[in-house]
């Protein structure tokens, strides 16, 4: 579980697409002919704890570590992560932001955060208003229900609170802080974010899809 707290960022640095979409080690099936990608990432920040199998939070997206050094890891991309994900498309030089999963003994700042993306929305506005930063974004109809007024949701790994909702659209207030340390200060309008919406929402909706059914077999 991560909290949506970015630690920093990290630099891709290597990027090898794959014929199936499965990581060294693993049984291949003639079922699926998707590729996939394996990304070696670079790092500044101390992760002097990193290890084979550790979860790493990549712009949002959970990912295991498979190979690490000194300043660098490398992860593997699944098929469904490509299609799901725009880490299909990053390329060296790109720069992405990272969390490790939350300790047990450690403060919970953020909110509950999966690393389990549900979407992407697009980046369709970008103003300065002093010191902090106010971005629009398109809402998919397919998300629209889980996002609400002042609630929570992660965009590309970063905890944040929705500061408008409209029909098809919501804004975020961004604060100085978190526009230099994440990869915000690196979009443009028409780039992509990903999107995890609050688990929470899901859950009361699948409990609530349980006891309507409950009702109407009543």
């Amino acid at each position: 579980m991560f909290t949506g707290i970015v630690e920093g960022q990290g630099e891709i640095v290597g990027v090898t697409d794959t014929e199936g979409g499965f990581s060294a080690g693993e049984i291949t099936s003639d079922e699926s002919s998707d590729g996939g990608r394996r990304l070696r990432i670079r790092t500044d920040l101390a992760f002097d704890d990193l290890h084979h199998g550790q979860s790493i939070a990549v712009s949002g997206v959970c990912l295991t570590v498979e190979e690490y050094g000194d300043d660098w890891f490398e992860v593997f991309l699944a098929a469904e992560t490509v299609d799901k994900t725009y880490l299909g498309t990053v390329e060296e030089g790109d720069v992405v932001n990272l969390e490790r999963a939350l300790a047990a003994n450690q403060r919970f700042d953020g909110h509950i955060v999966q690393g389990h993306v549900d979407g992407t929305a697009t980046v369709t506005g970008i103003e300065q208003v002093g010191d902090d930063w106010f971005f629009e974004f398109d809402l998919p109809e397919s998300l629209s229900k889980y996002v609400v007024q002042k609630g929570s949701v992660c965009l590309d790994g970063i905890s944040l609170t929705v500061a408008d909702r409209r029909d098809d659209s919501f804004a975020i207030a961004i604060i100085p802080t978190t526009y230099d340390l994440t990869t915000l200060s690196e979009k443009d309008v028409g780039d992509q974010v990903h999107v995890e919406v609050d688990v929470v929402a899901k859950y009361v909706e699948s409990m609530l899809d349980g006891y309507l059914d409950r009702l109407h077999e009543e």
